[in-house]
């Protein structure tokens, strides 16, 4: 039996423009003091990841290249674990994440934005 390895593969990373854009405007998040995730529906195939980290908010390329580094890292490890047919893109709060807060975060959130993005069941009719 064939063990699987956790890669991060090319089809699994977004990297077009219109596909961070398409996940802001469906106004689709969750978040916590350490990322918060915006979600949208893809075409049903695996989970993609998107990083944006603002050089705003993060002055140094040091800090930014380590926050990309340990939410990519956090992704490829949780692959398993996050839902599939689901683009996220993840925005760090914190320059002081860590990688097992990034992974346990990561996981949370996605399942949340996934709660958020199914369609909410029509309520009962009142009966007369």
């Amino acid at each position: 039996m064939t063990e699987q390895k956790a890669t991060l593969r090319p089809h699994e990373r977004l990297k077009k423009p219109d596909d961070f854009r398409r996940a802001f405007e469906r106004r689709r998040s969750a978040s916590n003091s350490l990322l918060v995730v915006h979600g949208v529906e893809n075409d049903g195939g695996p989970a993609r990841l998107g990083i944006s980290v603002a050089k705003k908010r993060f002055r140094k390329a040091n800090a930014r290249n380590r926050l990309k580094r340990l939410i990519r890292e956090a992704f490829r490890l949780s692959k398993h674990a996050l839902p599939i047919g689901v683009d996220l893109v993840v925005i760090p709060r914190n320059v002081n994440l860590t990688l097992d807060e990034a992974q346990g975060s990561l996981v949370t959130l996605a399942r949340d934005v996934v709660c958020r993005l199914r369609p909410r069941p029509a309520p009962p009719e009142a009966r007369p």
